[in-house]
């Protein structure tokens, strides 16, 4: 199994890309879903009925929801294509309704105190790369080191 996996590669090291973006954008979309369900979507649902956001009970739940299943499929190399294109949309609603206007960066030095600096709100500038990250894999696909990848595979092989 090992051995067949590295044999398609055909030592073309492009073929790591598409696991690393998939490794690191996976673990942060579930980082954050898991964040939000675990505190309890009370919280989360405050915050987008202050935004304005319709039906804000429900949105608590299902929002990190995609970003836990969607972030694990990513880990998984699982429908990547499919599972991109609401974690992009969870970007796009983030981007427009809360960082906009704190800016570009997402490190936002406000003061300095003895204890160190002070950060204030983040901008969007993660939200591009993790949209920027997802455009990547639906071009490319999760890569040969996917499930996507194993499961074609196997559906030539039968």
């Amino acid at each position: 199994m090992i051995k067949d996996i590295f044999s398609r590669s055909n030592k073309n090291y492009n073929n790591w890309a598409p696991l690393f973006l998939r490794l690191g954008m996976g673990f942060g979309f579930m980082a954050h879903g898991y964040a939000k369900l675990s505190r309890g979507p009370a919280g989360f649902e405050k915050l987008l009925h202050l935004i304005g956001v319709p039906f804000a009970h429900l949105t608590s739940y299902i929002l990190p929801c995609i970003e836990l299943f969607g972030g694990l499929a990513l880990l998984l190399g699982l429908f990547v294509g499919l599972v991109s294109i609401p974690l992009i949309g969870t970007m796009l609603v983030a981007m427009f309704t809360i960082q906009l206007k704190f800016g570009f960066s997402s490190v936002n030095t406000i003061g300095l105190t003895p204890q160190g600096p002070l950060f204030g709100p983040p901008g969007y500038e993660i939200n591009v790369i993790y949209m920027a990250g997802l455009i990547a894999l639906i071009i490319s696909g999760a890569g040969v080191f996917s499930l996507d990848a194993f499961l074609k595979h196997n559906k030539k092989s039968n």
